[in-house]
């Protein structure tokens, strides 16, 4: 499972490291109380043409999940269950921001959905088309299937590397794939901070342990 994981997705890490780490993400749901699940969130106005969020300026209402998913007892379940798996990633790397999207169709075409998240308020959708993956590694990320560590993001941006603004704070980031038992690309998890060089060894097998859970629990 791990190694598959990471050939997949294309990344070097210790798998010892990942499967510790696993072991103890499974002891944490077992043993952890479901939090609230947040069935809407503030998000962010975008600027012309939608492409780009205005950061430090939000939209009067509230984005619903129910939009887009149905309200019922599994969902709730599992929605908990990632929201969960977010203040575990939270408690257990420091990051600053983290978010959980999964693979949605919408009535504007496949777009990556944001089920639960810890940090700033931020878009809660992605079109899955090439023309937004040149702006945007969570889509890059999505439509190639392989991982993405940004430690150095102004460098990155020097280097012509795609990237979708939102936090001008952010330093560094880590956009991972998740894959259902097919080995097909469900959607993405999304981790930043706002120090450079922030993705060690240690914090990647925390994310990636918990890459290979999440998708037992997307709706």
């Amino acid at each position: 499972m791990i190694s598959s994981y990471l050939n997949k997705a294309q990344l070097s890490v210790n798998p010892t490291l990942i499967s510790a780490e696993l072991e103890k993400l499974e002891q944490h749901l077992k043993n952890t109380a479901l939090p609230d699940v947040r069935w809407q969130y503030q998000i962010p106005e975008l600027g012309e043409g939608g492409a780009c969020s205005l950061f430090g300026y939000l939209q009067d209402e509230p984005f619903k999940l129910t939009d887009y998913i149905k309200s019922n007892e599994q969902t709730q379940r599992k929605l908990a269950n990632l929201q969960s798996i977010v203040s575990y990633i939270e408690l257990q790397t420091g990051v600053d921001w983290y978010g959980i999207y999964q693979s949605t169709n919408t009535s504007e075409g496949k777009q990556l959905l944001k089920l639960a998240y810890h940090g700033a308020p931020s878009r809660p959708l992605f079109s899955l088309t090439q023309a937004f993956a040149t702006g945007s590694n969570n889509v890059q990320v999505a439509l190639s299937n392989k991982g993405r560590v940004i430690n150095n993001v102004e460098q990155y941006l020097a280097q012509g590397g795609e990237y979708y603004t939102c936090d001008p704070k952010v330093k560094s980031e880590v956009c991972l794939p998740l894959f259902n038992l097919q080995n097909d690309c469900v959607g993405i998890i999304d981790a930043e901070a706002f120090n450079n060089d922030f993705f060690d060894e240690k914090a990647l097998a925390v994310l990636i342990a918990c890459c290979i859970k999440i998708p037992h629990f997307l709706v």
